[in-house]
């Protein structure tokens, strides 16, 4: 069964999953390589008392991808446009890895919507770089990539990944995950084999790599962008988590998150969990969550 979908004034048309609940709501923005799917274990364990709602971004899941993403700002409008075309107001936020980047482009542009941004395993404020690589594989630290053509033209990377998804590689996507998200524990095989058939869904791989490249609201330039020093726009409560054994996000970019944002910002670690910590520790995720969003604004 497909899911309902709403139609956006630049001509895409954003799938979304929706649960009951009550009068407060959460918005979820997955990350890369994933979709609205790959949030079902916490959409069924939040509280019922929070109504959520769960986004497909552009190109990926059942979302359209007429027009190419040139950039995050472009993933965080389409987010503004699903927002308002069902007549969220208030809401709290959770992005996901690139979700989070999403999220945090969105809280500094439409001020008012959002009341209070969970970041998880979130790429940095000064974006996710991407790097030309050495004879031996290893990324070359002194070159990052400058445009969309360098990273589609990436043989470690870009090119490798985007062939696992043209020939349908299940196992080669899984082998991936396993060496580098679910290197700790996997989900239950059915479900397993849902996600990888929902990765096969994405249509923007290289789109998003560059765009993650190239995001930066911070006040520095990232050797890819310049910043836009919009981080000192997010003035709401902010939590960021992440994993604390994450081959993904590193240590050092959630601590220019948690330098961009100041005082706005708290950072817990999440003790024993890599990139995914909704199949490491589903228990210790949600609590951390659901105890940010209920609590008082402290004055």
């Amino acid at each position: 069964m497909s899911l309902p979908k709403v139609q956006l004034e630049n001509g895409e048309k954003i799938a979304y999953r929706e649960r009951p609940g009550g009068k407060e709501v959460i918005v979820l923005v997955h990350g890369n390589m994933t979709s609205s799917m790959h949030w079902d274990v916490l959409i069924e364990k939040l509280d019922a008392k929070y109504k959520v709602y769960a986004i497909d971004l552009r190109g990926f899941g059942e979302s359209t991808y007429n027009t190419r993403v040139q950039g995050i700002k472009g993933f965080s409008n389409d987010l503004k446009g699903f927002v308002d075309a069902l007549e969220l107001k208030h809401f709290h936020l959770i992005g996901w890895s690139t979700g989070g980047a999403v999220c945090m482009q969105f809280v500094a542009d439409y001020p008012g919507y959002c009341e209070k941004l969970v970041l998880l395993a979130s790429a940095s404020t000064r974006g996710y770089p991407f790097f030309a690589s050495n004879v031996d594989g290893s990324p070359n630290l002194a070159k990052r990539f400058q445009t969309i053509e360098e990273v589609e033209s990436d043989l470690v990377k870009t090119i490798p990944m985007q062939g696992l998804y043209d020939m349908k590689n299940r196992e080669g996507l899984k082998a991936v995950w396993n060496a580098v998200i679910y290197t700790h524990n996997q989900p239950k095989e059915e479900d397993y084999d849902a996600y990888v058939e929902d990765m096969l869904t994405q249509r923007n791989l290289a789109d998003v790599y560059h765009a993650l490249n190239t995001f930066n609201i911070s006040a520095v330039h990232n050797k890819a962008a310049n910043g836009t020093n919009q981080a000192k726009d997010i003035t709401i409560p902010v939590l960021i988590l992440r994993g604390d054994r994450d081959y993904v996000v590193t240590a050092e970019m959630t601590q220019e998150i948690v330098t961009d944002l100041g005082e706005n910002a708290t950072y817990i670690p999440l003790t024993n969990c890599g990139h995914s910590p909704l199949i490491d520790d589903l228990e210790q995720l949600t609590s951390r969550i659901e105890n940010f969003i209920s609590k008082e604004n402290e004055q």
